[in-house]
């Protein structure tokens, strides 16, 4: 009985100690698993991963999301993280299983400061052809300051996606109109056509962006294409949250994804017995739950197209649109 009570005693004296210490003191090996690695990363432990690299993990190692502890750190713009983990022999230019690189994931974030220090460290600025760049996942993701820097550093304006999608669609998708205007300043091409036969100005009308449309088009462009049955630009179908990271095809809601980011913090928060914070973002949550829901009602506004003609003056048609803008949310 006192031998059980000792080893009780023993075990709970060892309790606060970091898991690499754990496992040396008990014979394992010293490193982590896929999920506690990326928490301990996430979480800016520069202590913890430097105990783990000086015990041989490897510097790449995949965490369970995102990627590799660099991506992470990319993401979360955490430098000192960055600079521990190159310096011990990361890869700036290691893919994840999506394609996904370190300098992609923060340009998704708009990491302004990550961005630079990874091109300063050899980070590719483009993709490989017909693959998603960086400067899809900024533009995308609404970051006007990360587009521009990539675009200042050599980004290729007319990228296009494993579809075919070209930068300055991701803007009119989500209709980023600064984006757009900034993209088109700098010479974005604008008759690029997915493999869908779907370009910048179909997206416009798609996803009813109408002043989007207007950007993107000659009126004489803009007018044929208001004459077309609704019909022909389909269903859209909105972007849905995708926990950790964005999706290849395609990207996620960035209003969603931010809601994900804070349901992760918020359930962190709780295994650590910091109620008061979880619940601040608890609160948070709810709150940019209904403000991404009544930002989506809002953005489709109700347009009607009339057309008016005489029976013996075909050429003389005449086409109007007339659009319900929506007002201010209530």
């Amino acid at each position: 009985m006192l031998a059980k009570y000792a080893l009780c005693a023993l075990l709970l004296s060892h309790a606060c100690m970091p898991q690499a210490q754990l496992q040396r003191l008990f014979g394992g090996p010293a490193l982590p698993d896929p999920v506690y690695y990326g928490v301990q990363v996430e979480a800016g432990n520069v202590a913890q991963v430097r105990e783990w690299l000086d015990a041989g993990l490897d510097p790449n190692f995949l965490a369970d999301r995102i990627g590799t502890g660099l991506m992470i750190a990319a993401w979360n713009g955490d430098i000192r993280m960055m600079e521990l983990l190159v310096a011990r022999g990361a890869d700036v230019n290691k893919p994840n299983a999506s394609g996904e690189r370190p300098l992609m994931h923060a340009a998704w974030r708009g990491q302004i400061q990550a961005i630079q220090w990874l091109l300063s460290k050899g980070a590719r600025v483009n993709s490989d052809s017909m693959q998603w760049s960086a400067l899809h996942y900024a533009v995308f993701a609404g970051r006007a300051d990360a587009a521009a820097l990539l675009l200042d550093k050599g980004a290729d304006i007319n990228a296009r996606s494993t579809n075919g999608s070209s930068v300055i669609m991701m803007a009119v998708y989500e209709g980023h109109d600064q984006l757009v205007r900034q993209l088109i300043a700098k010479g974005a091409d604008l008759s690029v056509k997915n493999d869908r036969g779907e370009g910048a100005l179909e997206w416009a009308f798609k996803f009813k962006h109408l002043a989007i449309a207007r950007m993107v088009a000659s009126p004489a462009q803009f007018v044929a294409a208001a004459s077309k049955p609704s019909e022909q630009w389909a269903a859209p179908m909105r972007s849905q949250p995708v926990p950790g990271k964005p999706d290849a095809t395609p990207p996620p809601d960035l209003a969603g994804e931010k809601i994900g980011e804070l349901v992760r913090m918020r359930n962190i928060l709780a295994s650590r017995g910091m109620t008061d914070a979880a619940d601040k973002l608890d609160r948070r949550i709810a709150a940019l739950r209904v403000q991404s829901a009544r930002a989506y009602r809002d953005s489709i506004p109700a347009a009607v197209l009339e057309i008016s003609a005489r029976r013996g003056a075909p050429t003389e048609q005449k086409t109007r649109l007339i659009v319900d803008q929506p007002g201010p949310p209530p």
